[in-house]
């Protein structure tokens, strides 16, 4: 029998069995969508997870002052190394690496006033890269500018949760606050973060001033810490490097001594939530290959259940010519024909329900955001797809193959005597 011939009997076959071919294409399908859209839902959630942990900073790396552990340069250990202003511009000229830089204070201790309304509003004075540097969006009015600081303007960049508390639903851009005493002309509103990482008051709570303009309240020669982030995430662990190398000569410790300055690179972390997703997408992925496999079972059954039903109908097949080949081919042939159009037809509803299926809340009724960024949103994985195909087309390989080879290895004398 040619390979034509195998095909046409396997396509009759399964005519003929409509429903029983329908019912086992249908619980293929309802695997393999199950599976696509598990995998896409543990996809969309890592990367919501990514997206709001990087609202910190897309590359962020924040060094503070420390204690020394080493002697060096004459200097004893466990002496206080205390960050200075200029130690910023000395990053910029001596680390190439270094893409920006930025000074940072917290100002504390003073009461933001607007009309009738009080808070204890967390206070940055920052410079200018800051805004770069921390992934500042704007939703109204601009960042600070270099002329605020090199000026010392009385100017404000507002969070979006402190403008909700001091102007509630008037717009902010504009308007006045009063700073421990001092008017304040608010240039900016940022949009709301949905920042799920810190390393002090989250930015949708607090006022950001020029750095320079700070000096109204507290001595700028020492920042609580300074903010950069390199040129390339290539030659991060580099950078690093030289920023303790540079800071070490002007401090006098030693570049190897870990503890003389603290450097967070918030990058690091990324590891953990990376891991997060994956196991999240590990779980999920083996809870739809399960459900995929149920239907490579109910196929495998089926097939067997066929061979028992059409035993004679082998036996005339046999008695007239057929090879084992070309009875082991039909059969199998029968299974991968289920296992193609079940597939076909999985992925064609994973990719219906994922293109109508509207951003699942994840982080954005958390922060009140309604802009969809920290939302689950759905899509088609590629890597779901060719894996779900691979495995369905495996499964019917192997569901068939049993029944099949006990197909062919019937006798054709005892089939057609079989009732």
């Amino acid at each position: 029998m040619r390979l034509g011939g195998i095909f046409s009997e396997a396509l009759a076959a399964l005519r003929f069995n409509r429903q029983r071919s329908l019912l086992t294409m249908a619980s293929l399908a309802w695997g393999v969508s199950c599976f696509v859209i598990l995998y896409s839902y543990g996809e969309g959630f890592g990367t919501a997870l990514r997206t709001c942990f990087q609202a910190i900073g897309q590359d962020l790396i924040v060094v503070f002052g420390g204690q020394t552990s080493s002697q060096a340069g004459g200097e004893r250990a466990g002496r206080r190394v205390r960050l200075e202003f200029d130690d910023v511009q000395t990053i910029r000229d001596n680390v190439p690496m270094a893409a920006a830089a930025a000074a940072e204070m917290m100002v504390r201790g003073l009461t933001v006033v607007r009309g009738y309304r009080q808070q204890n509003t967390a206070i940055r004075a920052v410079e200018p890269p800051y805004g770069r540097i921390r992934n500042m969006t704007m939703a109204a009015g601009r960042w600070l500018a270099p002329e605020d600081n090199a000026t010392r303007e009385r100017v404000a960049v507002i969070g979006a949760k402190a403008a909700e508390k001091l102007f509630g639903e008037i717009p902010p851009v504009g308007e006045y606050v009063t700073i421990g005493g001092v008017q304040f002309q608010i240039v900016g509103l940022l949009q709301t973060k949905l920042q799920i990482s810190n390393y002090n008051t989250p930015d949708n709570q607090c006022i950001f001033i020029p750095y320079a303009t700070a000096g109204l309240f507290k001595n700028i020669k020492y920042p609580d810490d300074i903010v950069w982030t390199p040129a390339n995430p290539i030659f991060r662990e580099q950078a690093v490097k030289q920023v303790r190398a540079v800071l070490g000569r002007v401090h006098s410790f030693s570049s190897s001594d870990e503890r003389a300055v603290e450097v967070i690179v918030f990058n690091e972390f990324m590891k953990m939530i990376d891991g997060m997703a994956l196991a999240l997408q590990v779980l999920l992925g083996f809870i739809g290959a399960l459900t995929l496999a149920i239907g490579g079972i109910g196929l495998a059954n089926i097939m067997l259940v066929s061979v028992t039903q059409r035993t004679r109908e082998i036996g005339v097949l046999k008695s007239i010519g057929a090879t084992r080949g070309a009875i082991l081919g039909q059969f199998l042939a029968e299974a991968m024909a289920i296992v193609t159009v079940g597939g076909l037809v999985g992925v064609i509803i994973a990719w219906a329900a994922t293109s109508l299926m509207p951003g699942l809340p994840l982080l954005g009724p958390l922060f009140k955001d309604t802009s969809g960024a920290g939302d689950i949103h759905l899509g088609i994985s590629g890597f779901a797809v060719v894996t779900s195909t691979v495995v369905l087309e495996i499964v019917g390989l192997v569901a068939g193959l049993l029944p099949a080879v006990r197909a062919s290895r019937l006798n054709p004398i005892e089939a057609l005597r079989y009732e």
